[in-house]
């Protein structure tokens, strides 16, 4: 979960980048990295639930941020990068982190409290949507088009099945909905605010994604010993769910979504966003025994539909005058 190097993409919060399917590139080099990236956000919020059982959301924050740094750091050590030293940019990733990583992570791990981690995968899947609509309030470059206002219809018509709005909003099952949707939200609002005062630095993405991990680190490593109390007891499960979302789910997703742009381009990178809803309902029924409503992955359906829609992913494409297909929007 984890927004991300592309806006349409899963909710990790790193900095956007452009990029495009050259020709040359060998395609079935990035297959492979999909495919994991795939897993490892779909199986992210597995990870969240079993660290609910004995940590406190802002403990399992606090954890996988902590751990997520890591591999990014030693990526950026190994290619003798530059974590940045501008005051400037340091408030901003402060922020960055803020908006795409302490309040989306934490508010994930109080929705888990309250419902299958298969319906908060699920509802993860609104971030393309709050991604794109929030862009258009915010970006002067982002302009409405039939195509984006039907793709956000239709998607958000997706959420409200996905919720059962026929029977009303009421129980504990609706509000960690809404909160895991408010997480959504929250990767929403990061992604413009990521796009506007965070592209342009001189900083490569890893760069600024080990130095916003930093900043989120250090805000959690102040809030949380005040606002939670020590668990009581901590299982290994807990410790290895927990390490396993923040080195695999974090750090590790930020490497292979990079690896996929610098292969394959942004907007096949993006489309990891409709796979991983489906990889975390399936570990939800088939790994923690889950349950879930007809109505959740039907809703679910609907709502990548509009995040397809939205990004033009099924209009047809017309050929540039060289032959090559002109990718989407």
């Amino acid at each position: 979960m984890t927004t991300t190097a592309v806006p349409e993409a899963a909710p990790s919060g790193a900095v956007p980048h452009s990029g495009s399917t050259s020709p040359l590139t060998p395609l079935s080099s990035w297959k492979p990295k999909f495919v994991l990236l795939a897993l490892v956000w779909g199986m992210s919020f597995m990870f969240i639930k079993i660290g609910t059982e004995a940590l406190e959301p802002l403990q399992i924050t606090l954890g996988r941020m902590a751990t997520g740094a890591l591999p990014l750091a030693a990526v950026v050590l190994l290619r003798r990068g530059r974590i940045p030293r501008s005051p400037r940019i340091w408030l901003h990733l402060s922020v960055a982190a803020f908006l795409l990583n302490v309040v989306p992570f934490t508010l994930f791990g109080y929705a888990e409290q309250l419902i299958p981690s298969a319906l908060a995968g699920i509802c993860n899947a609104a971030t393309p949507l709050f991604a794109l609509g929030f862009s258009l309030l915010l970006l002067s470059d982002e302009r409405p088009t039939r195509a984006r206002v039907v793709g956000l219809a239709t998607g958000f018509t997706g959420v409200l099945v996905v919720f059962g709005a026929w029977t009303g909003f009421a129980g504990a099952g609706s509000t960690g909905a809404f909160l895991a949707v408010g997480a959504a939200a929250c990767y929403g609002i990061g992604t413009p605010y990521l796009r506007r005062f965070l592209t342009g630095t001189g900083y490569g993405n890893a760069e600024l994604a080990t130095a916003q991990l930093l900043a989120g680190t250090a805000q959690l490593l102040i809030i949380t010993p005040l606002a939670t109390a020590m668990p009581r007891e901590l299982p290994l499960r807990v410790i290895l769910a927990v390490t396993a979302l923040g080195v695999l789910g974090t750090g590790l997703a930020y490497v292979l979504q990079y690896a996929i742009i610098g292969e394959a381009g942004a907007t096949v990178a993006s489309t990891v966003t409709y796979v991983a809803p489906i990889v975390a309902v399936g570990a939800g029924v088939v790994i923690l025994g889950e349950s879930l409503a007809w109505n959740e992955p039907v809703g679910a359906a609907i709502v990548i539909l509009g995040a397809a829609l939205s990004r033009g992913a099924l209009r047809p494409r017309r050929p540039r005058p060289d032959g090559t297909p002109t990718p989407p929007s």
